[in-house]
């Protein structure tokens, strides 16, 4: 089986920043499209930013555009997160996932592989 792991999750203050980390295993990295999402609690799990297969294409979530930065690096099979200028808002528990079929989009239907997912708190 597949498995995807991330890590980096912490506290951090409002302003500050984080970089998450998503390793992949039993997998040919390559050949899926990878993502971030997020669920806050009590909300639904939504969708942050992703990296095409051969990092082509790279999609955000308004809300995050502009401080959030999705990199993947197939050598190493890893998906990074670098969370800029974070707010209380960004308090999640984040996730990787990845895609096969079709394009890269913010539709988590189309995501068949997902991490346990890492904590991120973000305090005032």
């Amino acid at each position: 089986q597949i498995q995807l792991l991330e890590s980096g999750g912490g506290l951090v203050q409002a302003g500050g920043s984080l970089r998450l980390s998503c390793a992949a295993s039993g997998v040919t990295f390559s050949d899926y499209h990878i993502a971030w999402f997020r669920q806050a609690p009590g909300e639904e799990r939504e969708f942050v930013g992703g990296v095409s297969r051969t990092g082509s294409t790279t999609y955000y979530a308004d809300s995050v555009k502009g401080r959030f930065t999705v990199t993947r690096d197939n050598a190493k099979n890893t998906l990074d997160l670098q969370m800029n200028s974070l707010i209380p808002e960004d308090t999640a528990v984040y996730y990787c996932a990845t895609k096969y079929l079709g394009l890269l989009t913010p539709r988590q239907s189309g995501y068949s592989y997902w991490g346990q997912g890492t904590q991120v708190t973000v305090s005032r």
